[in-house]
């Protein structure tokens, strides 16, 4: 609930581009289904720079860059990356691991 606020708050003023940093990193599974959703409505009509480390964030964006040590290593929509198998790859398949852990 405090999140749609804050979402609702940030949209008042109409911006044309929404920067959001981690917007559902804290967040249980389910919560962030809810956000999500409320975040796919607020990015309509406008440009979006998304800043994540889970990936069901991103998987829907026009474009995905990969930064790896202050460098962007892949670019591309989720399914180009996949089939790159390269970092992106690495960290998908790492985050849909029933144990949900990472190898870096």
């Amino acid at each position: 609930m405090i999140f749609r606020v804050a979402i609702a708050r940030s949209l008042i003023r109409n911006p044309k581009i929404l920067l959001l940093d981690e917007a559902t990193s804290a967040l249980d599974n389910k919560s962030e289904k809810v956000v999500q959703d409320a975040l796919d409505q607020a990015r309509a009509g406008r440009s979006c720079i998304t800043i994540a480390h889970r990936l069901s964030t991103i998987r829907d964006s026009d474009k995905i860059c990969v930064v790896d040590r202050g460098q962007i290593k892949e670019t591309g929509r989720h399914e180009q990356l996949l089939q790159q198998q390269g970092i992106y790859y690495k960290l998908n398949m790492a985050q849909e691991r029933p144990d949900n852990s990472q190898d870096n």
